[in-house]
């Protein structure tokens, strides 16, 4: 009887022990340790940026980790201005922004997002970020600053707006123009000859409103979200720098504390996401060309002549920077063979 009992509990032992171990095997990514991500921008509602990390991002990656990642999006600078969103994704505060080149840390490679006439029209631009120039650019940034990027996406062309038609170089003398704090925009400002005002961005309609500056510079979108068209007539669709949007994330949390299935959630959600959005920035450009004619905005091209005077005096910029970064001359050579 004994023996008996003996065999039996012995039995028992064992089921327990293979039933433990199956519902270890088992263990669903329901029960991993939920995550939250928030994302901080400083675009609108309705900004590409943000219709595609709503209707992809968030959609995708929530599905994916099988609801382990929350993904929680701050918009319009709710989580502070785009230097601000990027040290707090470096130092761990914030887990994810859409950062442009206004970046800490000091990486020299980003800048090329602000160097002018790079890029013939937007599929140059995303052959050359979503490719090698890009991870190029990414792999410097995470080694200088421990963020890593995700994916590059489009803020867009810089186009010019002013109180006045554009049609010449000479139009650029004594035009006070509105540019950037930042020392490739004021170069590129003064290499045209323009009274460069530097003013921050929140300054801008007021300035232009009040004739302290005659025009600014910045994306169509922009010109549109910021209603400068009630204080501007005329935009030239310059396209005289391309400037791009990263989506970063702080690297030790991308690399050690996601499991493999959240990580490959966010990758997923971040490539289909910037290929969204890359199609979303061209269609809202023709749409937002055609809100700022019907606003009585005039819109016009430069003559194939006047972009060639432009991309002509941009040549005392890139002397001074091919001598600076031992890296230009062969990232530009990239860039030039992308065409």
């Amino acid at each position: 009887m004994k023996k008996k009992f003996g065999i039996f509990t012995l039995l028992m032992i064992i089921s327990l022990l293979i039933a433990g171990c199956n519902s270890k095997s088992s263990v669903s990514s329901s029960d991993e340790k939920k995550v939250v991500i928030k994302i901080a921008n400083n675009f609108g509602t309705d900004h590409p940026h943000n219709v595609a990390l709503r209707e992809k991002f968030k959609t995708i990656a929530e599905k994916e980790s099988d609801g382990s990642l929350e993904i929680k999006i701050y918009e319009s600078n709710q989580l502070g201005a785009e230097l601000a969103a990027f040290d707090g994704v470096r130092n761990g505060t914030i887990e994810m922004a859409i950062a442009g080149t206004t970046v800490s840390g000091n990486p020299e490679k980003i800048k090329v997002g602000d160097w002018p006439f790079l890029f013939e029209d937007l599929e140059h631009a995303k052959k050359a970020y979503t490719g090698e120039v890009g991870k190029e650019i990414a792999a410097e940034l995470q080694e200088k600053t421990g963020v890593k990027v995700l994916g590059w996406a489009a803020n867009g062309f810089r186009s010019f707006s002013s109180n006045k038609s554009i049609e010449s170089m000479k139009d650029f003398e004594t035009f006070r123009l509105r540019m950037p704090d930042l020392p490739e925009y004021i170069s590129i400002g003064k290499a045209l000859n323009a009274e460069v005002i530097s003013l921050p961005f929140s300054e801008i309609f007021t300035a232009l409103e009040q004739h302290v500056a005659d025009g600014q510079d910045n994306p169509v979108s922009t010109v549109v979200a910021n209603g400068f068209y009630e204080v501007q007539d005329h935009i030239l669709l310059s396209n005289h720098v391309f400037s791009p949007s990263m989506y970063v994330m702080n690297a030790d949390l991308y690399e050690n504390k996601l499991t493999d299935k959240q990580r490959s959630a966010i990758d997923k959600a971040a490539q289909e996401s910037t290929e969204y959005q890359w199609k979303l920035y061209g269609e809202s450009l023709e749409k937002d060309i055609k809100t700022l004619k019907e606003h009585g905005v005039k819109v016009t091209e430069p003559s194939k002549d006047f972009r060639q005077d432009m991309v002509d005096a941009m040549g005392p910029f890139f002397t001074e920077r091919k001598a600076k970064y031992p890296w230009a001359k062969d990232i530009l050579k990239k860039i030039e063979e992308l065409k």
